[in-house]
């Protein structure tokens, strides 16, 4: 038992994380989706559009390796998982409301 508590909790890390990926992998398919649309549409911006795309990925790549490193040096078993989830899920949310705004005008 721990602390005051009448019952253990079980220890829910992996069911949550699990969560998280599960709504990653639907914002993202959204994002797929919005960003193909505005492709496809042609545009000015779309050179633009698409230079974005794979700096932002290897923005990502390179701030989630950084927290793999740390978690890493500081004997981390789950390499900091849940904040690298965390921090793709921020990202995608922010291209989502992005391209939803393109898209819509």
């Amino acid at each position: 038992m721990s602390g005051n508590s009448l019952f253990d909790w079980p220890d829910l890390t992996l069911a949550n994380l699990t969560a998280q990926g599960t709504m990653l992998a639907f914002e993202a398919q959204q994002v797929v989706a919005l960003r193909l649309t505005k492709l496809a549409m042609g545009g000015p911006d779309v050179p633009r559009e698409a230079a974005l795309m794979v700096a932002e990925k290897m923005q990502a790549l390179q701030e989630s390796g950084a927290l793999m490193l740390h978690a890493a040096l500081d004997g981390k078993k789950h390499m900091n998982a849940p904040e690298i989830v965390q921090l793709y899920r921020k990202k995608v949310r922010a291209n989502r409301r992005r391209l939803s705004q393109v898209t819509a005008s």
